[in-house]
């Protein structure tokens, strides 16, 4: 189920204690393709390999994007540490947690209006008005989706446990490693100051 080690972004340990790969009961046509297996308990088992593949893919298209141009949704409480630590780590990307602004992308005659490039959510169900606000001014999406999530309106899929703060915590340090990385914060070598356990604990 699981690439070589040289190949994973964090070792293969790392992924399975976070639970990363856990999905839940149901299971929709769109996530088929990254199901590994189901569990006898009827759960979900998303591809271990896959999901590093895809974090990989991503965490090269944010990095082609100035901190300033990335905004992160988060509606889930779950995930409201990993998205603050993230924004913590790399200086300068905006985000939301809990309620979404409505029009806040769309609408320029708000107070509050940003203009951002890259939309990353956290899951597309409870973030779908700012997924829906992407589409109508064109910002690509990437959604971290979960079994039971479909790719509506999203242009990059990250499978993943989307409501575990552990997996949560996991996906965002993995993002903000790999950023850190390609703008030359740090080595290609070294990791980024703060913990994984920090980014959900």
């Amino acid at each position: 189920m699981a690439a070589q080690k040289s190949e994973l972004l964090v070792p293969l340990k790392e992924y399975l204690s976070a639970g990363i790969q856990v999905g839940t009961k149901s299971r929709t046509k769109d996530m088929e393709d990254f199901i590994y297996k189901v569990h006898q308990n009827k759960l979900a088992i998303l591809n271990v390999e896959k999901i590093n593949e895809r974090l990989a893919v991503a965490a090269k298209l944010v990095s082609q994007y100035n901190s300033e141009d990335i905004l992160i949704v988060c509606r889930r409480e779950n995930g409201w540490l990993a998205v603050k630590k993230f924004a913590e780590t790399i200086p300068g990307v905006k985000y939301f947690i809990g309620r979404y602004p409505a029009g806040v992308t769309t609408n320029p005659n708000l107070d509050n209006y940003i203009e951002p490039k890259l939309i990353i959510v956290t899951d597309p169900w409870p973030d779908k008005n700012a997924i829906n606000d992407a589409a109508i001014v064109g910002i690509p999406v990437i959604a971290m989706c979960d079994s039971n999530n479909d790719f509506k309106s999203v242009d990059l899929v990250i499978p993943c446990n989307n409501r575990g703060n552990k997996a949560l915590g996991l996906v965002y340090w993995i993002l903000a490693n790999e950023y850190a990385k390609a703008k030359g914060y740090i080595a290609k070598n070294k990791t980024i100051k703060a913990s994984i356990d920090s980014f959900y604990e």
